[in-house]
């Protein structure tokens, strides 16, 4: 059995929840965790070594939270008063932790559905999407990670162009896949807005709603957006449910025929930041 999962945060507890509603078994079943592992909630540290300890079972996509706590950790970017990541960065098994999440994905798939954490912007397709991915995942897994983290923030270049290079290059990629709720047609970004597909602003929509992007009819599943709440639609999964905001942990089974969603409830509520 294949089960998506939404934005984690380092509420462990939850997280051992629903895996325990599921009854899921790492010898039988395969989970597939869609980024922000870690941060906001309680247990960030517990949730690394959780994941990680299901080697092949588990897949993790990285995050945008995620990619703070590897920038944190080469010091290219400041914490923020609101991490919980204290706790790996003090942790004996800080170093293996970290060489296990630099490894994580930036998208995948599986069961015909496209993964990622935020968004697809409408001039990429499945292929061309992961092949971007793949460019950066071996940026991040290679010996110049430290040296990008410290430029990896930013929100220019605001629109795709295939003849990025460089820094400039990964760094809209994990823009895109990281960060995404709202573009144009054209394919430039808006980072402000962070409310539901409701309140797009002007001349922007949510990116999946772009008429003729070329990931249309391509089941694809994602987190972080966490005020849109559980969408789940034929084509399309929205999973991020808020857990650490007092929301839920969503997981849905995607294959086997019957679409299978099982939530649990988070038991400690973190104030939106």
């Amino acid at each position: 059995m294949h089960y998506l999962i939404g934005d984690v945060q380092g509420c462990c507890d939850a997280l051992d929840r629903l895996l325990a509603e599921v009854g899921f078994s790492p010898s039988r079943d395969r989970l597939h965790v869609l980024g922000d592992l870690v941060n906001r909630g309680p247990a960030s540290l517990q949730t690394l070594k959780r994941l990680r300890a299901l080697d092949d079972a588990a897949t993790c996509l990285l995050g945008n939270h995620d990619l703070h706590l590897l920038a944190v950790s080469v010091g290219g970017r400041r914490p923020h008063r609101s991490d919980t990541l204290d706790d790996i960065l003090a942790s004996p098994e800080r170093q293996a932790l970290l060489e296990w999440l630099r490894h994580g994905k930036l998208a995948d798939t599986a069961h015909g559905w496209l993964l990622v954490h935020a968004g697809v912007v409408p001039q990429w397709d499945a292929a061309r999407t992961l092949a971007l991915a793949r460019e950066v995942e071996e940026v991040l897994s290679g010996p110049g990670m430290a040296d990008f983290l410290h430029v990896m923030y930013g929100n220019e270049p605001a629109r795709w162009d295939e003849g990025l290079v460089g820094a400039r290059r990964w760094r809209m990629v994990l823009n895109v896949l990281t960060r995404l709720r709202y573009c144009t047609p054209e394919g430039t970004l808006e980072f402000d807005t962070k409310d539901g597909s409701g309140v797009a602003p002007a001349g922007h929509q949510a990116w999946f709603d772009i008429p003729g992007r070329l990931t249309a009819g391509v089941p694809i599943a994602f987190g972080h957006w966490s005020t849109l709440g559980l969408q789940n639609r034929p084509d399309l999964l929205a999973l991020d449910t808020g857990c650490v905001w007092g929301g839920a942990l969503t997981a849905v089974r995607v294959d086997g025929g019957r679409r299978e969603v099982v939530q649990v409830r988070c038991r400690q509520a973190q104030r939106p930041s």
